[in-house]
């Protein structure tokens, strides 16, 4: 599989640039989630001598106890290690349970405690991912003594000139994950491969198949343990399990007075995000209040959530947003200001583009200003102007610059 890959990467590498590959006994260490996509990055390295997978259990079930912990990903243990023993590689549990919570479910927590639309997938791949399992790795076989290979769909390509080592999308497939992973640490992505990221899912799906891998046709997985369970409208019942009830006025503000009217209640900021719509009785015989009701702010100050009429007002939409502790994947010794001049310099040339979510259209930012001294922290905030207006950008979600397709970083929305 392994030779069938590298062929096919002939035509898909931009050119000035390579993807690294492991010899053929450097340990390569695959996570394995029991997915497909994961499945078949484990595939393309099997036949390498030192190939091992590593299954990561992250979460238990709400109702476990500290003598009998239920996990709520069992069959896809089973169905992991079933690919792994048909493929001929050892594979290895591992338990993060105990760092997911305290580094991604309880900021997630906080954030959504505070008002804000903070991003799990994000701060799992920053500090579980890429992180805790990183450090157990390196433990294991010395820091930078191994490959280790994820299945998401996006790139880590080297630049022949400098042999620096970029992120990218991944190709315009629909299933580009580069958003997710733009709080990783820069010096981690030479020994980093995502071989998933240069091909179509239907391509993925393909090779599965013709490889009969035991998993060829499982359904693709709509997110962490605790997501699974919340699906089709449970997610706020979840939340109430962990976040306290804090009821608060739901108002509309007067565009000329600023004068509040107090509409209904609710349970706490975290019940609602920006955007969404929001179903109180309105009374419909008065014209200006027919329809549905969106949330368009939330203040923390006052624990009150206000409400606009139609999915499409105005006050949905801005066009410039405040981005705090930002991140970088360039190279580790790029200062703040080399980094705003690389900014500045793609505004320019009309390349820099942010997202606030993943698999949205990119944005173009028309400009930059650092809203700190960009000499006193190596985690600016900047201040941006958006080509449009976008509609419904919420504190605490991630704010993603790319220079084209390439990934420079992201920060909170505040």
């Amino acid at each position: 599989m392994f030779a069938r890959y590298s062929k096919a990467l002939l035509n898909r590498i931009p050119e000035g640039f390579k993807q690294a590959h492991p010899d053929k006994f450097d340990n390569v260490v695959v996570a394995m989630s029991s997915g497909v996509d994961s499945s078949v990055a484990a595939s393309i390295f099997s036949s390498f001598p030192n190939a091992t997978g590593v299954y990561m259990r992250n979460w238990s079930s709400a109702n476990n106890d500290n003598e009998n912990p239920k996990h709520c990903d069992e069959q896809d243990w089973k169905d992991a290690f079933s690919v792994a023993r048909y493929l001929g590689i050892p594979i290895e549990l591992m338990n993060f349970e105990k760092d997911y919570w305290i580094d991604v479910f309880e900021p997630m927590l906080n954030g959504y405690a505070a008002g804000g639309t903070p991003n799990p997938d994000i701060l799992c791949n920053r500090f579980i991912k890429f992180g805790k399992l990183r450090e157990a790795l390196d433990l294991k076989y010395g820091t930078g003594n191994y490959w280790l290979v994820m299945g998401h769909y996006s790139r880590i390509l080297e630049q022949v000139r400098d042999h620096e080592f970029q992120l990218w999308r991944g190709l315009p497939s629909g299933k580009d994950q580069s958003y997710y992973l733009s709080q990783l640490k820069p010096e981690i992505l030479p020994n980093v491969i995502l071989p998933i990221g240069h091909f179509l899912k239907s391509e993925t799906r393909q090779f599965a198949r013709e490889l009969n891998l035991p998993v060829a046709d499982k359904p693709d997985s709509q997110g962490i343990c605790f997501v699974n369970n919340s699906q089709q409208g449970k997610f706020k019942n979840f939340l109430r399990e962990y976040l306290p009830n804090e009821p608060g006025n739901i108002i509309t503000l007067d565009p000329a007075t600023g004068e509040k009217t107090v509409w209904g209640r609710h349970d706490g900021l975290w019940s609602y995000t920006v955007g969404q719509k929001i179903g109180i009785p309105m009374p419909q015989g008065k014209g200006h209040h027919k329809g549905a009701w969106f949330v368009s702010q939330k203040f923390k100050d006052t624990n009150e959530i206000v409400i606009v009429p139609g999915g499409v007002h105005t006050s949905l939409y801005r066009d410039s947003l405040s981005i705090s502790g930002f991140r970088h994947l360039l190279p580790t010794t790029t200062t703040p200001e080399q980094l705003l001049k690389t900014i500045q310099d793609a505004i320019r040339n009309s390349s820099l583009y942010m997202q606030y979510r993943s698999l949205q259209e990119p944005i173009p930012v028309v400009s930059c200003s650092v809203a700190t001294d960009p000499s006193a922290t190596l985690l600016p905030s900047f201040q941006l102007t958006l080509a449009t207006p976008q509609r419904a950008m919420a504190q605490g979600q991630y704010g993603c610059l790319y220079i084209n397709d390439r990934v420079l970083g992201s920060g909170s929305i505040e």
